[in-house]
């Protein structure tokens, strides 16, 4: 019950043990063309859907390396530990940042973009990078109206790190205009770390031909390239491909608004749950992540009680990172997550307060029917 690397399906299990085929072989590119035309059904877009073998920080460093310059001036979005990536990557490769933030725990405030946008009258500003479902915090950003305001802009790109919401709640590519959104194979994809996917517009490509960061392995044009013969720039990694193509299907047979709603109906779950065993969200409540909710336990070591959890249930939490470090825990409800796996844990969670001496065992009771309603009607 971590946000990644998420359960994974029996099915795509097998998948993944299936001997290799050649990378090169009409059979791959097959199976190419198959998967990265579920890729765009995922995302929602008739764009470019790249698949990179390496993880999601590759996809947006790819995205940022592959359309913009040394010395670009470009707005971060940091609000928790992958923003604040986004932010050293971007100073990296030598842009010039504007950062804009919040604190750990709180959304990002969209009229802040809308304001340093709008005063962008030379349109020096080539880009915004943000974090729309903030891991280490359990808060999604209002990317919905953040994008209009960078459309607006007309020049800058949305860079969109997406990792723990592709999959997991609706990130419409094309109707919100998104340039380039990053996302992760080991989050709502259902399988195994390994694989990462950038989805490129027109007016990403556009950017490209002007970038002059340096890049090779993560150059998305030798992407585009050998997507256009349904292969491959490199050796990728083919039984991931497998699971892939596995996942997506069973994503294909339980249909968008179906994976949107479970993912609704577990965040609601752990959630008032959560307040009801009298812990406190860290997360602002209007912006509730749908892959992870963070929850903070006074008086007790947080690492301390993920341990006794996973010692005594066989469940394993995340920790809180950086200076969250034994103040929150982490129950992560994304992808392969089922009903009885979110009262599972439900369940461990009082019981171990319970022993505790925090709370009573009427009110873990009382949690768990007010689960079970959220996860009967949602």
């Amino acid at each position: 019950m971590i946000p990644g690397p998420t359960p994974v399906p029996e099915k795509v299990l097998e998948a993944l043990g299936r001997h290799p085929i050649g990378h090169r072989s009409k059979d791959f590119q097959d199976l190419v063309e198959i998967t990265t035309k579920n890729l765009q059904w995922l995302h929602q877009t008739k764009n470019d859907v790249l698949t990179i073998t390496g993880s999601g920080t590759a996809a947006m460093e790819a995205g940022i390396i592959s359309t913009l310059s040394k010395g670009d001036k470009v707005i971060c979005g940091e609000n928790g530990k992958f923003g604040q990536r986004w932010v050293k990557v971007a100073q990296e490769f030598g842009l010039e940042v504007i950062k804009i933030d919040a604190k750990w725990g709180s959304p990002l405030d969209p009229e802040n973009f809308k304001k340093i946008l709008e005063k962008d009258y030379k349109k020096e500003i080539k880009a915004v990078i943000l974090t729309h479902s903030e891991t280490s915090t359990g808060v999604i950003n209002d990317l919905k109206t953040i994008s209009s305001h960078i459309r607006n802009h007309k020049k800058a790109l949305s860079i969109i790190d997406c990792v723990t919401s592709i999959g997991a709640c609706d990130v419409p590519v094309d109707e919100w205009e998104l340039d380039i959104v990053a996302s992760g194979s080991q989050k709502g994809y259902m399988i195994p770390p390994g694989l990462s996917f950038v989805s490129m517009s027109q007016k990403a490509w556009k950017a490209s031909e002007a970038s002059n960061l340096p890049k090779f392995y993560l150059n998305l044009k030798s992407y585009k390239k050998s997507l256009s013969s349904n292969s491959n720039p490199y050796t990728p990694a083919v039984n991931l491909v497998f699971a892939l193509n596995e996942a997506l299907n069973m994503m294909k047979d339980e249909g968008l608004d179906s994976i949107f709603a479970r993912h609704k109906k577990h965040r609601l779950a752990v959630s008032e749950a959560a307040k009801t065993l009298n812990l406190q969200l860290f997360a602002d409540e209007n912006h509730l992540s749908p892959s992870v909710t963070a929850i903070q336990i006074k008086d007790i070591d947080a690492e301390q009680f993920r341990k006794t959890i996973k010692t005594k249930y066989d469940i394993l939490l995340a920790g809180g990172q950086d200076h969250l470090k034994g103040k929150i825990f982490r129950v992560g409800h994304l992808g392969y997550i089922n009903d009885r796996d979110v009262i599972s844990v439900i369940a461990a969670i009082g019981n171990t307060l319970v022993e505790l001496n925090k709370i009573s065992t009427e009110q873990v009771g009382e949690a768990l029917k007010i689960a079970s309603f959220h996860l009967k009607v949602t």
